[in-house]
């Protein structure tokens, strides 16, 4: 029933991933939300994550930030890491996806999208049929409306712990 909303994997933070696992799996692209996945809401981008979007790009991944904020917002965080990115992206429709992909020069199936987000994130990556990790939201500090969205958030999280349980997953990595 909640299977839109599971993510490929789950993870304390952006920042334990290993990105170099993944682009030896064949990974090329991501595409990463920006507000509670790399710095928290309304932050400009901090000294981790410039060193996050310099060690990627040497990697030699494409990044892009896919956002529903307004260009302002996005702007002044891309300003420090100078990525492409889509801004009023309207997740969790997969236009933005299908975008990335042209400007990124990716598809599917070398592409994933790195959120703190079950109902715009992921369910934006599985509509799109790419593979997604969720992340721990870094600031407990959100706007009413996603506050509201995390109550539901945590029922699906707690279908998906069985989830994983009974494939033989790890629910949370490190």
């Amino acid at each position: 029933m909640f299977r839109k909303l599971y993510p490929t994997r789950y993870v304390h933070s952006t920042y334990g991933i290993d990105f170099e696992a993944l682009y030896s799996e064949g990974k090329r692209g991501i595409i990463f939300d920006i507000d509670n996945t790399l710095v928290p809401h309304g932050y400009p981008a901090d000294d981790r994550a410039i060193e996050l979007m310099k060690k990627l790009k040497s990697i030699g991944y494409q990044v892009l930030f896919l956002s529903n904020n307004k260009e302002p917002r996005v702007k002044m965080f891309n300003d420090a890491v100078d990525c492409q990115y889509i801004y009023k992206a309207g997740k969790p429709s997969k236009n933005g996806v299908l975008k990335s992909f042209k400007m990124m020069g990716t598809d599917k199936s070398n592409t994933i999208l790195v959120g703190d987000q079950l109902f715009t994130d992921i369910w934006c990556a599985n509509n799109s049929g790419i593979d997604s990790i969720l992340v721990k939201p870094i600031d407990k500090k959100e706007e009413i409306q996603i506050i509201l969205k995390r109550i539901p958030e945590k029922l699906i999280l707690l279908f998906y712990r069985t989830y994983c349980l009974r494939k033989g997953r790890v629910y949370l990595e490190k």
